[in-house]
């Protein structure tokens, strides 16, 4: 499949309060809006498919729609290969899978 441009940003890793303690980083305004006008189609949820690097980890996932912004879930296995923890500031790359 090819992928769109890369979205590049900083956010800070968050674990989710409820059931599963899934950890998320949120994607910016700027960012969020970059995905919501690149033509790309949604897919349920209001999400849209990614291409998602954190240091020398790249995995297929989705970004999902959270108020003005979207959150990328970040996996342990990524976690534990990059040695982030919640509260460390994450360098995020997205490439849209379209």
């Amino acid at each position: 499949m090819p992928i769109m441009r890369a979205i590049d940003f900083e956010a800070e890793l968050w674990e989710h309060d409820g059931k599963g303690a899934w950890c998320f980083v949120t994607v910016p305004e700027e960012p969020s809006e970059d995905i919501r006008l690149s033509g790309a189609m949604p897919a349920g949820f209001g999400s849209y498919k990614v291409e998602a690097t954190v240091g020398g980890t790249v995995w297929r996932t989705s970004v999902f729609p959270a108020s003005e912004c979207f959150v990328l879930p970040v996996k342990k296995a990524v976690r534990k290969a990059e040695g982030i923890e919640v509260g460390d500031l994450v360098t995020v790359t997205l490439d849209l899978v379209v």
